[in-house]
């Protein structure tokens, strides 16, 4: 599967430009890619702004990211700010070519920013099938939470607990902790045997925090495919999933792991 991600600075909490700004960058991909991976809160920034910022589930940036993969023939992921009956959900879209989608709230809320104050925590995580792989996007902070991305080895679970094949993170990750970023995004991958995608933001958001991207994609061994660090990017990598079901038949450490259930 071909997989692209996009690192791009953003206007804050201006989604018309954000949208038109991801526009440009993924113009060339139709036909290019299977998967296009946008950042956290890709159309405001890591906004705290939630009333006024939030969207319906018909609304600018719903049609945006069905259009987006309409005409890229690819699925497209990313999270903003959802609104319903007074509350709020910072939510990834995994939206397909034929205009159906899923959904992910994220889980862990930010304490630090007071992100718990304005938004809703998600109950559930999922693992949608694309393209004959299995993918568990998720958020952020949830990159530091690792029995909330564990990877499982049963096939007879329910769609919030399958097993995956590919774990995503969409992030505003500031350059202060960079190196927690990509330290935990290889430990994701070595843990859960997975490529791992994570894709962050570049530049300095409306609370002053800069970021330096390091956006990037990990094999299922830890080691980096492709990396963009202090500027904006696009690039695609190519992934087998043969290749990574080679190597859990040769190191089959999943089939090792404690069972247990998160409530």
């Amino acid at each position: 599967m071909r997989v692209t991600i996009v690192q791009s600075s953003l206007v804050w909490e201006n989604p018309e430009q954000n949208r038109a700004r991801f526009t440009q960058k993924i113009s060339g991909l139709s036909g290019q890619t299977d998967l296009i991976v946008l950042p956290e809160m890709f159309t405001t920034g890591f906004s705290m702004h939630a009333a006024e910022m939030a969207e319906t589930m018909d609304g600018a940036t719903m049609r945006w990211l069905a259009e987006t993969a309409e005409i890229s023939g690819a699925a497209v992921t990313g999270s903003f700010i959802f609104g319903e009956a007074g509350k709020y959900f910072n939510r990834l879209v995994f939206m397909r070519p034929d205009g159906t989608f899923d959904t992910y709230d994220k889980r862990h809320l930010f304490g630090l920013a007071a992100e718990h104050e304005h938004y809703t925590p998600g109950k559930k995580r999922f693992t949608v099938e694309w393209k004959g792989w299995r993918i568990c996007p998720l958020i952020c902070y949830d990159l530091r939470f690792p029995a909330w991305s564990r990877n499982l080895v049963s096939n007879s679970l329910t769609a919030e607990s399958a097993p995956y094949d590919l774990l995503i993170y969409v992030a505003n990750w500031p350059a202060r902790r960079s190196h927690h970023w990509k330290t935990l995004l290889t430990a994701r991958s070595i843990e859960n045997q997975s490529f791992t995608i994570g894709v962050n933001i570049y530049g300095t958001d409306g609370n002053g925090l800069e970021y330096t991207g390091d956006s990037a994609v990990v094999d299922f061994g830890g080691q980096v495919i492709c990396q963009i660090s202090g500027q904006e990017g696009v690039q695609t990598a190519e992934l087998s999933l043969a290749d990574q079901q080679h190597y859990r038949q040769q190191l089959p450490f999943l089939q090792d792991a404690d069972v247990f259930t998160l409530h």
